[in-house]
């Protein structure tokens, strides 16, 4: 799911190429994106493009008359930017936003229909589609504290709670927790003062220096490859690299459709934490540290 980096170079590339067009026509392919009946979808044509707003992991786009289309891309959305009247074709696609200059798709792979298009009206709106977590960078570490701290949580979950802080998601969240060095299954109650402002820096420096490599992406060409795993990240979606500060392999804990990667060494005092989809077969047998597992796969 495309996090606070993505939209915001998502949200830049758009600014030069929609601000302040006519957006002439909106097609949909599929009756499953719109959410709202009103105000109508056919308001929002003819209207110049006034804004554009992240709303957590949402893209708000307003036109005159103070109307905002609001996409959430979900796990598998994608934008692309296109030449005029680009054809909507394919199972995949499920949007085109028609401007004089080009045309704005919106599609989706796989067979699940998740993402969504809004339109409503004014700020009170768009107020309530945001899910209300503190934004990193307008809050201090006691407003991080606090809202991280409403209940007893693992750092993992709080961090991607959107009512909680906004904007994070699986991927980043990987990354802030090993830049913080500190374990997934932390409990949000047990950290440390030093835990936290390790956490509270870790948070703001990893979404700023991936913000700032995106939006650099996003100057040269519209962001067509939009992915949550990248060559650079140190261990999202390294399961069994080498973690780039210690050198031991990356580990993995596998949940639903999410998978959680971390450094034992760095972030764990050296202990593998229990796979769900395995810890019912492994029972008490499943390796506890980086030896262990070492040992276990040598058998």
């Amino acid at each position: 799911m495309p996090e606070l980096p993505d939209i915001s170079a998502y949200i830049a590339a758009l600014e030069t190429r929609i601000l302040g067009q006519p957006l002439e026509h909106v097609r949909i392919a599929s009756v499953f994106l719109l959410r709202t009946v009103n105000p109508p979808l056919a308001s929002v044509e003819g209207h110049k493009v006034e804004s554009l707003r992240r709303i957590g992991k949402r893209i708000a786009i307003g036109v005159e008359g103070d109307l905002w289309l609001v996409l959430h891309l979900m796990i598998a959305g994608r934008l692309h930017w296109k030449p005029p009247q680009a054809k909507l074709a394919g199972r995949n696609g499920l949007l085109a936003l028609d401007f004089p200059n080009g045309t704005l798709l919106l599609t989706e792979a796989g067979s699940k229909r998740r993402a969504s298009l809004y339109v409503v009206r004014g700020e009170d709106g768009l107020h309530n589609l945001d899910p209300g977590g503190v934004e990193i960078f307008s809050t201090d570490i006691d407003g991080f504290r606090a809202a991280l701290t409403l209940e007893n949580r693992t750092l993992k979950r709080a961090l991607t709670d959107p009512r909680l802080i906004s904007g994070v998601g699986n991927a980043y969240s990987d990354e802030i927790l090993h830049a913080a060095r500190l374990s997934p299954i932390a409990l949000t109650h047990k950290l440390k003062p030093d835990e936290w402002e390790r956490l509270f820096n870790a948070t703001r420096t990893t979404l700023t220096e991936w913000t700032d490599r995106l939006l650099s992406e996003a100057k040269k060409k519209f962001p067509e490859k939009v992915t949550a795993f990248r060559p650079e990240m140190a261990v999202h979606g390294r399961f069994n690299q080498p973690c780039p500060r210690c050198g031991e392999k990356v580990q993995r804990i596998r949940y639903a459709d999410n998978e959680t990667n971390y450094c034992a060494r760095c972030q764990t005092g050296g202990k593998v934490l229990a796979d769900r989809s395995l810890s019912r077969l492994l029972g008490s047998d499943w390796p506890r540290t980086l030896d262990e597992l070492e040992a276990l796969k040598r058998r």
